[in-house]
């Protein structure tokens, strides 16, 4: 009996050990969600703590807004959303219409032709956006700093094949909107 005991408990000596100590892997074969592994557990484990502007913007603190001064200095609701949103990301849904196919949905290289070149001329009036095209005719525009999507709204309002542009659940007709609902007089 005593010898089964010392005999199991050898065995199971022997498994911890082999369970414990880890195969060092190749660093030719280590993937890319390794090598991110890696880094953060070695941020993790660094004294040295990043500047503020340095972290990721999902792990910054956010600014604590001052709600009553921001009302007070705001005109318009516009200017307390620009306030608001300063130094966070911000994305504008908008819709197309191409004039000369108005009930076609599938509009892509339409869409991409006229977001492309709204893209540079807001960049040229120094508003930095990226586009993705997530359907026929809808597109989104990406801001890293929010304040800067007012402008590039009253922008995209302007232009003629804009049927409506989203931003913080708010919708706004642009000049190709055209209502479905027929009005009765």
């Amino acid at each position: 009996m005593d010898l089964r005991v010392l005999f199991c408990s050898i065995v199971l000596l022997l498994a911890l050990v082999e369970c414990s100590q880890k195969k060092k892997k190749d660093l030719t074969s280590y993937t890319d969600a390794d090598l991110e592994r890696l880094y953060e557990e070695w941020e993790e484990n660094d004294d040295d703590l990043l500047e503020e502007d340095e972290l990721p913007e999902h792990k910054r603190k956010p600014k604590p807004l001052d709600l009553d001064t921001m009302k007070a200095k705001a005109k318009n609701p516009e200017d307390l959303m620009m306030m608001s949103k300063k130094g966070q990301t911000l994305m504008i849904f908008v819709s197309l219409v191409d004039p000369s196919q108005p009930k076609r949905k599938d509009i892509r290289p339409f869409t991409e032709k006229w977001t492309a070149l709204w893209q540079s001329q807001l960049y040229n009036n120094h508003i930095d956006v990226q586009v993705f095209v997530i359907d026929d005719n809808r597109v989104i525009f990406m801001f890293k700093d929010g304040s800067q999507a007012v402008e590039a709204k009253s922008f995209l309002l302007k232009q003629e094949y804009v049927s409506e542009v989203m931003i913080e659940g708010q919708s706004f007709h642009g000049p190709a909107w055209q209502s479905d609902e027929k009005k009765e007089l």
